[in-house]
């Protein structure tokens, strides 16, 4: 049987998402090392030390070193931390969490269209899940907007990538919903369809 267009469309995606989450997942194991040596200021600066360490080691460094050091942190590195890196530390790794669950719930949704069957009851379950992950790093990005606020005595917080997180992540749950709601009234009218033929 020859695949449609959707079904190659679905395909790359679903290479792509795939992609995406492997690199999430890599990434979760790297967030508190990353945090841990930036300090908290310039977390994007401790990535880059940490990473061109452990990639392109020098004459002394040794790669395994680099990823022991990562799981020693992740045993007994946080205490460490000052309130503001743990904040931050918790908040990208339950971010990251969510994030690795809409992942996965995409690739069901791609699955089922490769197979095809795109109107199913599971699509809609599947979108359901990712709406509830995209609310909740919505509102962890809040609660870390209002603790920084707190924190820091500024409204400074309010102009940072927290506060861009929480419209754009609560858009992202109410477009799963709404894409969940016509996947169920899809899959419902199929099932009516299948009985009355």
């Amino acid at each position: 049987m020859e695949s449609t267009a959707v079904q190659k469309i679905a395909r790359v995606l679903n290479v792509l998402v795939l992609i995406a989450l492997i690199c999430n997942l890599i990434i979760l194991f790297l967030v508190p090392t990353a945090v841990f040596v930036s300090g908290g200021e310039g977390l994007l600066e401790g990535v880059h030390t940490y990473l061109s360490g452990i990639l392109f080691p020098g004459e002394d460094d040794i790669v395994m070193a680099g990823i022991a050091g990562c799981a020693l942190i992740w045993l007994a590195g946080w205490s460490a931390f000052d309130a503001y890196s743990l904040v931050l530390t918790l908040f990208l790794l339950f971010a990251g969490v969510h994030t690795a669950v809409i992942l996965w719930q995409a690739r069901r949704v791609l699955r089922t269209i490769l197979g095809g069957a795109p109107f199913s009851m599971e699509n809609a379950v599947s979108l359901k899940r990712a709406a509830v992950s995209a609310f909740l790093i919505a509102a962890a990005a809040l609660a870390r907007v209002v603790w920084s606020v707190w924190y820091y005595r500024s409204a400074l917080p309010l102009a940072s990538y927290n506060a861009l997180f929480v419209p754009l992540f609560a858009m992202a749950g109410l477009l799963c919903l709404v894409m969940s709601a016509l996947f169920r009234q899809a899959a419902e009218l199929k099932a009516e369809n299948d009985l009355t033929i």
